[in-house]
């Protein structure tokens, strides 16, 4: 694999790494299985694509991206906790309801960002390469969120999240209040995921209303990629897990585009991928079933 694929992987990995953290959040931590994914991703890419064609500082449509995603994230929590819908519907209402906003927002389909500012502009102006500006944001905005969760995680508040998780009858009992715990969380992630969308499109070069579909599978198959091969032991070592996660599965996306997969065929083998891993428990226990009765006939018959 040549430095140039190297380079494109562990840019998106990094990039993207951001929204894998997001979904952690929700999915490990909080527990809650939010769909707004697909829409704020593309929220955070629209807002900040418009904000920069419109004439405004490139940081400040980041910044806002990842308000507008806090906002995004608070409706969804807010749908769940105070009119009773389940979390997966939930989270279906604000992505569905998000295509329409974004469409809003962008004013067109796709907004393009070509012989534009951006925030790699800036690193680009140190004497850098474009890939190596974005390598190098990507790097410092994954260890910045990385360190705040961890420190937000281990804070009074962050245990009670990570306790509604966990056992919310539980943590209830204590007085905690849960439904604040999951609408902070839920915004909190979404807050993540618009700002990961912000920085994708900028390295791109363009916003699109479709950028965000199937992101939560990618989400999804990045955090088992990580916790498999580098295990979760540790809240310090899962969220570094789950950013490896992201970059390794970018890796996986490369070496079989290079081994001759149709780039239209990449959400099926993501889907396949995410479907082994979830079914991974069980299949080795079919495995271990089939080889333990196969000893046990092998026995019988001597």
């Amino acid at each position: 694999m040549s430095v140039s694929i190297f380079t494109g992987v562990l840019e998106q990995g990094l990039l993207w790494g951001i929204m894998v953290l997001a979904v952690y959040l929700t999915f490990r931590i909080l527990d809650f299985p939010d769909l707004t994914v697909d829409g704020s991703f593309t929220l955070g890419a629209a807002v900040a694509a418009h904000m920069i064609i419109i004439g405004n500082d490139p940081w400040l449509g980041t910044m806002l991206a990842l308000v507008c995603g806090a906002c995004a994230g608070l409706v969804t929590g807010l749908l769940h906790t105070q009119l009773r819908i389940t979390p997966l519907l939930a989270g279906i209402l604000t992505m569905i309801a998000l295509y329409s906003i974004n469409l809003r927002v962008m004013g067109k389909p796709m907004i393009s960002l070509l012989r534009m500012d951006t925030i790699y502009t800036d690193i680009i102006s140190w004497g850098v390469t474009k890939q190596l500006s974005v390598v190098i944001l990507g790097a410092v905005a994954v260890i910045l969120v990385v360190l705040f969760l961890y420190r937000f995680l281990e804070t009074e508040m962050g245990l009670a999240l990570r306790a509604t998780g966990d056992n919310e009858q539980m943590i209830r009992s204590l007085g905690v209040n849960t439904n604040t715990m999951k609408v902070i969380g839920l915004a909190l992630s979404n807050a993540l995921i618009a700002f990961s969308g912000a920085l994708v499109a900028q390295k791109q070069g363009f916003a699109d209303i479709g950028m965000g579909i199937g992101m939560i599978i990618v989400g999804l198959a990045s955090v088992i990629i990580g916790e498999v091969l580098i295990g979760h032991m540790t809240l310090l070592r899962a969220l570094v897990a789950v950013v490896i996660g992201s970059v390794i599965y970018r890796l996986v996306i490369a070496m079989v585009l290079q081994l001759g997969l149709a780039p239209t065929d990449l959400k099926l083998f993501t889907a396949v991928l995410v479907a082994l891993a979830l079914a991974s428990p069980v299949l080795k226990a079919y495995l271990k079933n089939g080889r333990a009765r196969g000893k046990g006939e092998k026995h019988a018959g001597c």
